[in-house]
């Protein structure tokens, strides 16, 4: 999926070749899933007539500042894409077949803006989604309505501070590697982007969050402004990103050819295991797992329901079973009752013929 800096790329591409210009026509196709709380004919007539005043990202949604009174708010999704007429189509890393054409396959709308010269040619921009998880939609404050407003911190536009994002972490109690997918804690982030993060700080993706040190925080806090802000810098080019990334190694999951070098000069052991649903590619020798593993619940245990009391201290379930033991006179439990053993019924056997029925090895003659 898209991330964060692939998502920066998609919005600076628009702006680069049509922000100030008026949108002549938009070509829509009928998607009742892609189109959220909107339908196509209504994006096409709310943004006929308007000018891009500039384009925005939060997290890995984007959307376009136009004159007037809703803006688009953008998610690529699994397989979306922005594609510039006469330009390469931005797809994340595997382009579809057929994509040379235009309009493009899988085209969901097309924005056509007026020439600035004449008889040059106008600038076209298509919105591709084949898999059909984009969402497009329409925002009078993208930033304050969902659903952007819903999203955590993004790590380039609002990074909490060193203090305040330590607070964050230590309350949560699920693997790091979770915690860092979730977009309601740290907007942008995705499934590369956290295993890069989590290789630079040497935390295995398995590491409960509150097992974490000070150190790993600090590190995380670190690397996850340096992972977004790189890979945003050299514009989303994965062959521009630095050599000592794990990125160019995570993909041959199941494949023993890595080429990844360690700097003691050791060949990287990658492993690849499922943190929070999704593929992780650990570096063995750089992320150890530390501290008691989760225990596995047993399935015949049964599982208490957490009452409103359940944050306190075990020292007030202590005193309370204090209470009962000074009392002198626990009550035992009642004595279960026997069940009564029901007899079997005897069984019966039709006879097809005779048309008797035998019971109990007794005859009787049926109706």
């Amino acid at each position: 999926m898209p991330e964060l800096a692939e998502v920066e790329r998609a919005a600076n591409v628009i702006r680069s070749v049509a922000k100030g210009q008026k949108i002549r026509r938009v070509d829509t196709t009928e998607d009742t899933i892609v189109y959220t709380g909107t339908t196509h004919t209504e994006f096409a007539q709310q943004l006929t007539g308007r000018t891009l005043l500039d384009t925005g990202r939060y997290g890995k949604l984007f959307y376009l500042l136009l004159d007037g009174e809703k803006s688009a708010v953008l998610h690529l999704g699994m397989t979306g894409a922005i594609h510039v007429r006469g330009q390469e189509a931005l797809y994340y890393r595997r382009k579809p077949k057929g994509q040379e054409q235009w309009p493009p396959r899988f085209m969901k709308f097309i924005l056509h803006f007026e020439p600035q010269e004449p008889n040059s040619a106008p600038v076209e921009i298509a919105f591709v989604d084949a898999r059909r998880l984009g969402r497009i939609r329409l925002c009078k404050e993208p930033l304050k309505e969902p659903p952007i407003s819903n999203l955590g911190f993004d790590p380039i536009l609002s990074m909490p501070s060193l203090e305040d994002f330590e607070a964050k972490v230590f309350k949560r109690g699920c693997p790091i590697k979770a915690l860092l997918l979730d977009q309601s804690f740290s907007a942008g982030v995705g499934n590369w982007i956290a295993d890069e993060v989590l290789f630079h700080s040497a935390i295995h993706p398995e590491q409960t969050c509150k097992s974490l040190t000070s150190e790993q925080i600090q590190s995380l806090h670190h690397n996850i402004v340096y992972v977004c802000q790189t890979a945003v810098d050299v514009n989303a080019d994965s062959s521009q990103f630095p050599p000592h990334w794990l990125f160019q190694h995570r993909w041959g999951k199941g494949k023993d050819k890595s080429t990844m070098t360690l700097p003691s000069g050791e060949k990287a052991k990658i492993k690849w295991i499922t943190v929070g649903g999704r593929t992780s590619a650990v570096v063995q020798q750089v992320q150890k797992l530390t501290g008691a593993p989760k225990q596995p619940r047993n399935r015949n245990q049964t599982k208490e329901t957490p009452s409103d009391d359940s944050s306190s201290s075990s020292e007030s379930t202590d005193d309370l079973s204090d209470v009962h033991s000074d009392s002198g006179s626990a009550k035992k439990p009642p004595a279960k009752r026997k069940r009564s053993e029901k007899k079997p019924k005897p069984a019966r056997k039709k006879l097809k013929r005779s048309g008797l029925t035998q019971l109990a090895e007794e005859l009787t003659l049926t109706k």
